[in-house]
């Protein structure tokens, strides 16, 4: 009966955009400290775990033509849309959060080189 609880939770819309939520933040999370440490000129291991964080994310979207897979799940399960930046952001940020986003990350990988160079 539990596993028939936990496919339930599992398969429901609710929890697909949840955790595409937490995700959403941490990546967030991760790509202000990466900026920050590259500006500020305190590379750590920090910065090198986000750099893999979104090289292994940019591997995921890639493999699923430039959309996330729990957005695509979350369709699946009957979601109208699975983008869960809209619950949270304003229209015009959420609907432009790859191209911002992707901004910011060349920008620190532009600091990244300098200082890896200099």
């Amino acid at each position: 009966m539990l596993t028939g609880v936990i496919a339930t939770i599992l398969r429901s819309i609710a929890f697909v955009k949840s955790v595409h939520t937490v995700l959403f933040i941490f990546l967030s999370g991760a790509l202000v400290v990466l900026l920050y440490e590259v500006i500020a000129d305190k590379i750590t291991v920090l910065t090198w775990i986000a750099v893999a964080l979104f090289l292994a994310e940019g591997v995921v979207l890639i493999a699923n033509d430039w959309k996330c897979p729990l957005t695509s799940y979350a369709e699946r399960l009957g979601s109208t849309h699975g983008q869960v930046t809209d619950i949270f952001l304003p229209k015009w940020f959420a609907d432009r959060v790859f191209q911002i986003y992707g901004v910011l990350w060349a920008i620190a990988l532009i600091f990244l080189t300098i200082r890896m160079l200099g």
